[in-house]
């Protein structure tokens, strides 16, 4: 019997990676260097400079501490992860605002925030096409949606390091990470391209996924694939033909899309392999 999904409270306490300062400020590192290609702010200082930001699924706070270094004139943290909210209001409190709240009921009012950042979050939501609903309403008119999106056919599945995880239906998912010793269950619910596409709708997406794993020296992007084995993939990736790396995209690990409300273009300098356009429904 699959077991009934619910909110994942105290996420920092399962899930120690959350609590890795060094990986999280490399994330948040190559988060805002997309969003400086997209917004044409590359090479400032403060490419988020003036801005209202908030990162939904905070947890301990490291993205939302670089987002407010990185020149928002406000910056919000929301999460439902109590001792991770504590644990990131005690460091950063004076400079970043850490609200509990739920993705489906944010804080703040319609069109208010220019920058929201969410970042391999939905796979763990009860509701994700809720959650997105929320952060289209919260959204200004030219405001940027940034979306770290973990695939259903990435072969490794990242939270229990276990091979083709995400592919399984829930009740052989769960057998499986029952039979590891990871985990007494399988929560997360992973989606394919296709299902992430309709995930988007009423958004309009770029795709920086190529752009990162063909340059990711522009983007500090190596945290994709790290280490010996990571470099090797991305000197392939780098020298790989367009039409090769096309064929790719179902099976990447992680899609990086900049979503807005209205038709709007990255408005940075001209790339090898430049940020495409994505179909949504």
């Amino acid at each position: 019997m699959v077991k009934e999904r619910v909110a994942q409270l105290e996420y920092s306490r399962i899930q120690t990676a959350m609590l890795d300062e060094e990986k999280r400020r490399r994330k948040a590192a190559k988060i805002i260097a997309v969003l400086g290609h997209f917004l044409g702010t590359t090479g400032q200082e403060r490419p988020l400079d003036g801005l209202t930001v908030a990162d939904v699924g905070c947890s301990a706070g490291f993205i939302a501490d670089e987002l407010a270094s990185a020149g928002a004139a406000r910056t919000f943290g929301v999460d439902i992860d109590v001792p991770g909210l504590r644990t990131a209001a005690a460091r950063f409190g004076g400079r970043v605002t850490f609200v509990c709240a739920d993705g489906t009921a944010l804080p703040f009012p319609d069109a208010s925030v220019d920058v929201l950042v969410f970042n391999h979050i939905y796979e763990h939501v009860v509701d994700p096409d809720a959650v997105m609903a929320e952060l289209h309403r919260v959204l200004r008119e030219d405001g940027v949606l940034y979306l770290g999106l973990g695939n259903r056919l990435g072969v490794m599945e990242p939270h229990y390091r276990l091979p083709f995880l995400s592919y399984l239906p829930p009740a052989l998912a769960d057998r499986y990470v029952r039979m590891s010793g990871r985990a007494d269950h399988y929560y997360e619910r992973f989606r394919t391209r296709w299902g992430l596409r309709r995930m988007v709708r009423g958004f309009h997406v770029y795709d920086y996924t190529l752009p990162v794993l063909a340059t990711p020296e522009r983007f500090a992007g190596g945290e994709l694939f790290p280490g010996v084995a990571g470099r090797a993939v991305r000197a392939v990736l780098g020298a790989a033909p367009r039409p090769v790396l096309r064929a790719l995209l179902p099976v990447v690990p992680t899609y990086l899309w900049v979503a807005t409300k209205g038709e709007r273009r990255p408005a940075g300098p001209v790339l090898p392999q430049p940020p495409e356009k994505v179909r949504t429904w």
